[in-house]
């Protein structure tokens, strides 16, 4: 079936979405299944009716010249109901893509499992995400766009289980769908609640466009994607004014712990922002910067060297507005951690915060319990993983995105478990000795580096240009990552491992 066959809704979307004519039909003629012999009027009813065969069509097209497999589907069908037939079509055409080895798209629109078809359909869902975790094993991207109503089985299955997941303006989308709700509790369902724009607010979906920007979207990120390779080395080497490294003092490092501590603090010192505006040639942020889940955490693809990597960072500039390093924050940066992972991307994660929330509510939360999965998961990754020391390094928030396999440090930045001024009121009662707390913790990048706790040290210099220190440091980045490239997954893994349990016993 042509694209040109899927009349309004279907055809619409993928016109409006695809590049034009390159959508490549891959259904098939459906099977008469036994189940379907009670509500058989039905089906040649809704055939004749929406000009579909299924609630479902598969296919290919390309996105930006990018080729992608699609599923979209037809809510003029049956409500878009998942029977037997539409729920097989969905995982032959995850098969197919991961056969093929391109991404795959999906558009759903449902109000769940075919009630016609019960249990049998129903268990579906879980055949389709089978495949869908398959296709993710395969490092191949699976993005997904909620159309309005997405329900039941569909939203709490392959519906939520994309590398990015965007919703549709206004979208209906929820597991328990309103009616229902109201024939079984005798009230309605509260407005507002199952909204993509709560959604997001809630950090379930990551972002909420029409359906041109995420057009736009989705081929951004394709062409992020399909630039991976061998990071290309700068042959810009640092000079010695510029980066030091292998674990010795450098006389061209001056000034305290405390001065690095007052440093790090000044308004208008680059930060994430500015690392991913001067030093990266190509930025996608994957999810809504400076809302509520993500708090003060950024998600990003970004280009370094002219290959992509995943970026999680703190950015000063949202902890400055009130935003915190939460409980959800925190789930949004090991996200961006299992996704640098999950597509075979390298990891840079950039530290620049004066700390994880500190409250009531972040106890109850489980603050604690966010920040030990967090580090956990940095350790255990199976891809390159670098981290940038920008300015604060506060806490357990901050050393949960320190343990990579290479450690950059900007000359004035510094790691503590708390602030000066918090161990200096633990030690003595009173803040006035946290210069001396700051020097006898040795938290300062010089001192860290002298300490075998870090790898390199970018000087910052006060007169130079804030845009000169930055394309240096993403210089730095891309021969980092070019050269831990060149090493195995595996091995990455085992010798960060032992890189940090060696550094812990003062081993190194």
């Amino acid at each position: 079936m042509s694209c040109t066959a899927l009349r309004t809704g279907c055809r619409t979307l993928l016109e409006d979405i695809l590049d034009p004519d390159s959508f490549t039909s891959w259904d098939g003629p459906l099977a008469e299944l036994p189940i379907e012999t009670p509500y058989r009027d039905e089906l040649t009813r809704a055939r004749a009716t929406s000009g579909s065969d299924e609630a479902v069509h598969t296919g290919s097209g390309s996105l930006g010249g990018h080729r992608a497999a699609v599923v979209a589907g037809d809510f003029r069908f049956l409500g878009g109901s998942l029977g037997i037939n539409a729920a097989q079509r969905v995982r032959k055409a995850f098969t197919r893509a991961t056969r093929e080895g391109i991404p795959l798209i999906a558009f759903p629109v449902s109000g769940g499992t075919r009630m016609q078809e019960g249990t049998p359909a129903f268990v579906q869902m879980a055949a389709i995400t089978a495949a869908v975790n398959a296709h993710k094993a395969a490092g191949l991207p699976y993005l997904v766009y909620l159309r309005s109503p997405t329900m039941g089985g569909v939203f709490a299955s392959w519906g939520l289980q994309g590398h990015v997941t965007v919703g549709e303006p206004g979208a209906l989308l929820g597991f328990l769908g309103p009616k229902v709700y109201a024939a079984l509790k005798g009230e309605e369902f509260p407005p507002g609640i199952q909204s993509a724009e709560n959604l997001l607010e809630h950090g379930i979906i990551d972002r909420v466009l029409e359906p041109r920007d995420f057009r736009d979207f989705a081929a951004r990120f394709l062409e992020l994607w399909g630039s991976r390779g061998p990071f290309p080395r700068s042959g810009a080497a640092a000079s010695e004014a510029a980066a030091i490294g292998g674990g010795g003092a450098s006389p061209i490092l001056s000034g305290s712990a405390w001065d690095a501590v007052q440093n790090s603090r000044q308004v208008g010192r680059p930060g994430l922002a500015e690392l991913l505006h001067h030093g990266s040639s190509d930025v996608l942020e994957l999810t809504q910067a400076g809302s509520r889940p993500a708090g003060s955490v950024r998600l990003a693809l970004a280009s370094f060297g002219g290959r992509p990597a995943v970026v999680v960072g703190t950015d000063r500039e949202l902890a400055s507005d009130g935003a915190v390093l939460s409980c959800a924050a925190l789930k949004a940066a090991r996200r961006g951690m299992l996704l640098a992972e999950g597509l075979r991307l390298p990891l840079v994660t950039v530290i620049d915060t004066p700390g994880a929330e500190l409250s009531p509510r972040a106890e109850e939360e489980g603050i604690a319990l966010e920040i030990s999965k967090t580090l956990a998961t940095m350790l255990a990754l199976r891809t390159p993983t670098v981290a940038v020391l920008l300015g604060e390094g506060t806490g357990g928030g901050a050393l949960s995105l320190f343990p990579a396999d290479h450690v950059l440090a900007a000359s004035n930045a510094w790691l503590a478990p708390l602030p000066p001024e918090g161990a200096s009121t633990i030690r003595y009662s009173e803040t006035t000795r946290a210069a001396e707390m700051a020097e006898s913790q040795r938290i300062s990048a010089p001192m860290m580096l002298e300490d075998g706790l870090l790898d390199t040290v970018l000087k910052e210099d006060p007169d130079a240009p804030t845009e000169a220190f930055i394309e240096h440091t993403a210089h730095r980045i891309a021969d980092t990552l070019g050269a831990l490239a060149e090493l195995d997954p595996e091995s990455l893994r085992r010798r960060r491992e032992l890189r940090y349990g060696l550094r812990a016993s003062g081993g190194l």
